[in-house]
């Protein structure tokens, strides 16, 4: 399980990279739009319609990445006063609702990607883009999203059992202030 579990964060690392590259991409097509439409009253248009695209994508493919930084927002106020104990119940109550969450994210857009497919659906704007261009690696997201949750779950429950309470709680618990720090060093 836990080489199933760095694997999954490798891919997860190497898919948020990938998503940036898609950013930077993104930007320097607006960036050359505005300086073409200032300067030679030209537009290669687009530029809107594929940085939503790349920034949607770039989005769900980081979803994971966050997951296993443990950089999902939490609202902390009352946590750091519960047991040890309880704490990791909450820790894993929330990763479930937030897989779960993102299990129905997931369904539903694999019956969008799946109508799209079928109706060779494109954009309504001038490129005509076939919408299952951006919508399959944006699935894709959702989909590694729910996996590494359901992969963190299972882990992090394998631990626990295995008396590593510790290890446990470094999958799905908060970081320390420590941790934190650390991962600033780096």
């Amino acid at each position: 399980m836990d080489r199933m579990i760095r694997a999954s964060h490798t891919l997860s690392r190497w898919l948020v990279w990938l998503g940036g590259v898609l950013l930077i991409g993104s930007a320097l097509l607006v960036t050359a739009e505005v300086f073409l439409r200032k300067f030679a009253n030209v537009s290669i248009g687009g530029a809107d319609e594929i940085s939503g695209y790349a920034f949607a994508v770039a989005t769900a493919l980081a979803f994971s990445y966050a997951l296993f930084e443990r950089a999902h927002i939490r609202v902390d106020a009352l946590y750091v006063l519960l047991p040890k104990p309880v704490r990791f119940v909450a820790d894993l109550i929330g990763l479930a609702l937030l897989t779960g969450f993102a299990a129905i994210i997931a369904w539903t857009a694999w019956g969008m990607v799946a109508d799209t497919l079928a109706h060779g659906s494109r954009s309504i704007t001038p490129l005509r883009t076939p919408l299952a261009i951006p919508q399959i690696p944006w699935l894709i997201g959702w989909i590694l999203f729910v996996a590494c949750g359901v992969l963190l779950l299972v882990g992090a429950v394998m631990r626990r059992l295995r008396g590593d309470a510790e290890g446990a709680s470094d999958l799905v618990g908060m970081k320390t202030l420590e941790q934190q720090i650390e991962d600033e060093k780096v």
